[in-house]
């Protein structure tokens, strides 16, 4: 899980080794103890200091970022690109969201402490939210997955303060206000980074955010009032309530409704191969889920775009009945790439055989509950998860969000990418690193505010290109 600083890891920004793909192999190895761990976190600021992390200049020999939009374009269902690029022209936070890729070749080339935890890969404020526990209890957390992988802990720090200050712009924050909320998120990714850190292996894994302990983090009434109103919106957020929304009855059978280019239907060679597929899936899950779901019938499948960064690559929710018609489940085939982290990691060669297995094994890695339903399959050559589709999910409205409110949200989030990062390793080493002082904090801010500069030029670029027929652009899609 980790290794001694080397002398020539400074010219590279690596000064530990990434993460140890065995893991904890043998009950028969002793730990590091823990002093020891921070201690290596404290020397590591003699190689990477905290105040170079809020280095970000905009470089001439930085890729161009249209370029780089192309290039994922790849691989993608091509009538599904104008829809991806309408999505993220819509504002600077809307690119943001789509931009995890561009982010990471950015990351990758700045200083950074060389502690590499398992990360999301994609942490910005809009990948959080409500679920449903296995014991149907609302919880808060990160909630997607699709770039998660072994990578330097700042690169989710980075791309989630970036987000603050971006979505606080917009929103008509203050750069005072954006930099206080920036300031709270980082301290609070800090400070219970540093109380988990001092916490059992095992207490610390079962570290969650009910909506109860929520509320209880929320200073403000406001933000007590969004997560509220959330919770409501994901409590109706279930199977048996997406049937009328998403599906109408034909010959005494459901049908899942087409809404083109958004919702449409597989051929029927397509559907078989689909639904062979998830045959193959219940084979990944636990024995006692495989066998639950095994009780439920294929009824229909059809193909669903999702989110700004996942338009164009295949996605399906497909509709199961049980023992009467309003028994249903809906799940979620999502292609797995990929992460846009592992070239930066490892290279060229994949670390993992299955994309779809990367992405549940790192969920369960960073939350402290998973949906039960996590599998995942092969569909002809490409991969994918499998999840539940509306299993009480939801998320704070960004739009509109006051200062005072995106503050107190922004700490939620900081902690909550603390948890996720105690829970795999380097905890001890990335409290001592960080240690009790605001120079993190006040790093962050510089870079913060530098990145959601390049953020809002990177969006310019890209309308630009629309103007210019560079970038097909299908506006609210």
């Amino acid at each position: 899980m980790m290794s001694v600083p080397t002398d020539d890891a400074q010219d590279r920004h690596e000064v530990v080794a990434a993460v140890d793909r065995r893991g904890f192999a043998s009950l028969r190895l002793a730990a590091t103890p823990r002093d020891e761990r921070y201690g290596i976190g404290r020397g590591l600021r003699k190689k990477v200091s905290r105040e170079t992390l809020g280095t970000w200049e905009h470089s001439p020999l930085r890729a161009d970022p249209v370029a780089q939009i192309i290039a994922s374009h790849e691989g993608r269902v091509e009538r599904l690109i104008p829809v991806r690029v309408g999505r993220m022209a819509a504002s600077p936070y809307a690119f943001l969201r789509g931009a995890a890729a561009i982010h990471a070749a950015d990351f990758a080339a700045l200083p950074a402490s060389g502690i590499q935890p398992v990360i999301c890969g994609d942490a910005h404020l809009g990948n959080f939210g409500f679920y449903a526990s296995p014991e149907r209890d609302l919880v808060f957390d990160l909630n997607d997955f699709d770039e998660a992988h072994p990578g330097a802990w700042e690169w989710d720090l980075r791309r989630l303060v970036a987000s603050v200050w971006v979505a606080g712009r917009q929103n008509g924050a203050s750069e005072q206000d954006c930099a206080q909320a920036v300031t709270r998120c980082v301290a609070s990714y800090r400070e219970h980074l540093a109380h988990l850190a001092e916490q059992p292996l095992l207490a610390r894994s079962f570290e969650r955010l009910d909506l109860e302990r929520l509320q209880e983090s929320a200073s403000r009434k406001s933000v007590r009032r969004e997560f509220e109103q959330a919770a409501r919106r994901a409590r109706r957020r279930t199977s048996d309530r997406a049937l009328p929304r998403f599906t109408r009855e034909l010959g005494g059978t459901r049908r899942i409704v087409e809404e083109p280019p958004l919702i449409t239907r597989p051929d029927p060679q397509q559907y078989e191969r689909l639904a062979v597929a998830l045959d193959q899936y219940l084979q990944t899950l636990p024995s006692h889920w495989a066998r639950i779901l095994g009780g439920y019938r294929l009824v229909d499948v059809a193909h669903k775009v999702v989110g700004v960064g996942s338009v164009g690559l295949r996605a399906y929710i497909a509709l199961c009945e049980g023992s009467s018609p309003d028994d249903v489940v809906f799940l979620q085939l999502k292609q797995a790439r990929r992460s846009v982290i592992a070239p930066y990691v490892h290279g060229d060669d994949a670390w993992h055989a299955h994309q779809g297995n990367r992405v549940v094994e790192y969920q369960q890695a960073l939350q402290t509950v998973s949906d039960p339903l996590l599998g995942w399959t092969t569909v002809e050559d490409r991969q994918y998860y499998v999840r539940q589709f509306r299993d009480m999910k939801g998320a704070i409205v960004l739009d509109g969000i006051d200062a005072a409110a995106l503050e107190d949200y922004a700490a939620v989030c900081g902690l909550l990418l603390a948890k996720g990062h105690a829970r795999t390793s380097g905890a001890s080493m990335i409290a001592g690193y960080c240690g009790g002082s605001d120079k993190l904090d006040r790093a962050m801010c510089r870079f913060a505010r530098d990145y959601a500069d390049q953020t809002e030029r990177d969006h310019a670029a890209l309308l630009a290109a629309v103007r210019a027929g560079v970038l097909p652009c299908e506006e609210g899609g």
